[in-house]
């Protein structure tokens, strides 16, 4: 089965193009972006060696089915989904932060509480509470968006202090995320899940604050699942996620970390197809739709076709 992971497209009017981890974005005149959502996987900070099918379908699709969702709460940057893994949207000035917005205690923030934090990114948090317990309402933990190494939490004032984002557009962006949030949230249950917590990306258009990049997929969010949550908590058992943390854990099992001198261990055929089948189990149960698979074979070709059709549009 054919994979996508790797593209060099050269569209009418390329002025440059990024190749991310996962995504190849191609800058249209200065005013599109066309974002291909490769069937490249990382973990750890690492590209893995093969590509999983039909995963760059699932991440944009999942993408612009929730934009679409939200589109009455925020204007967003898609302009078009002109493929099924290519998304074209406008070119935005993006903030130099994150906006993570955590309705549980998990992952990182559980981390630095279990360490003794009581005040993450400016927000107080009581004694007591347990890993993965609901808080007692959502909080904003944005983070810095670094060029190079990690991306550092940071406050609400601090933003302001660094000169990052105005105070007029902080506050327009804060309000924005809670609400996006809570749309999630609401979708998620109608689909028996959990969202736990999630990152939102922002920019500016003309001075307009605008929703840019993926919301709501498994690489960008967590979710549990919500059937089993309350006896998990209880028993103070890990929780049933839908996320690509399943890979994590097979490479953690086969002892790789992502860390100097680790070798990544052999991908099989068979093995790149049951995490294209998790994948799919992902899209399905987010979005209570059927998953469509689109021929693979000459994907490339597809694409380029497709976006040029697109563009001549625009």
């Amino acid at each position: 089965m054919q994979t996508l992971t790797n593209t060099d497209f050269n569209f009418e009017g390329q002025k440059s193009v990024y190749h991310g981890k996962v995504r190849d974005v191609y800058d249209i005149n200065d005013k599109y972006l066309v974002m291909v959502a490769t069937d490249r996987i990382s973990a750890f900070d690492v590209i893995l060696p093969k590509g999983i099918p039909f995963k760059g379908q699932v991440l944009n699709q999942i993408a612009a089915h929730f934009l679409k969702a939200t589109e009455d709460i925020v204007p967003n940057w898609l302009v078009t989904v002109p493929d099924p893994m290519v998304t074209v949207g406008l070119k935005c000035q993006p903030l130099k932060i994150e906006m993570i917005v955590r309705g549980y205690l998990a992952g990182s923030a559980w981390r630095d509480y279990e360490a003794g934090a009581r005040e993450i990114c400016g927000v107080a948090l009581p004694d007591g509470l347990k890993e993965n317990q609901k808080l007692p309402h959502p909080i904003l933990t944005p983070t810095t968006k670094a060029d190079e190494g990690h991306d550092l939490n940071i406050s609400h004032d601090e933003i302001i202090a660094q000169g990052l984002v105005g105070a007029d557009v902080l506050d327009q962006v804060e309000k924005y995320a809670l609400a996006i949030f809570e749309r999630g949230t609401q979708m998620a249950a109608e689909r028996g899940l959990i969202l736990v917590d999630t990152k939102y990306e922002f920019g500016l258009l003309d001075g307009k604050v605008i929703l840019i990049d993926e919301i709501h997929t498994p690489d960008s969010s967590r979710y549990f699942y919500a059937d089993t949550y309350e006896e998990l908590f209880e028993k103070g058992l890990p929780q049933k996620q839908l996320s690509k943390e399943f890979v994590r854990q097979w490479l953690i099992a086969n002892g790789f970390m992502g860390k100097e001198g680790q070798q990544v261990p052999e991908m099989t055929d068979e093995y790149c197809k049951e995490v294209s089948d998790r994948y799919i189990e992902l899209y399905e149960h987010i979005t209570g739709l059927k998953f469509d698979k689109q021929p693979c074979d000459n994907l490339a070709d597809r694409i380029e076709h497709n976006v040029a059709d697109a563009l001549k549009t625009l």
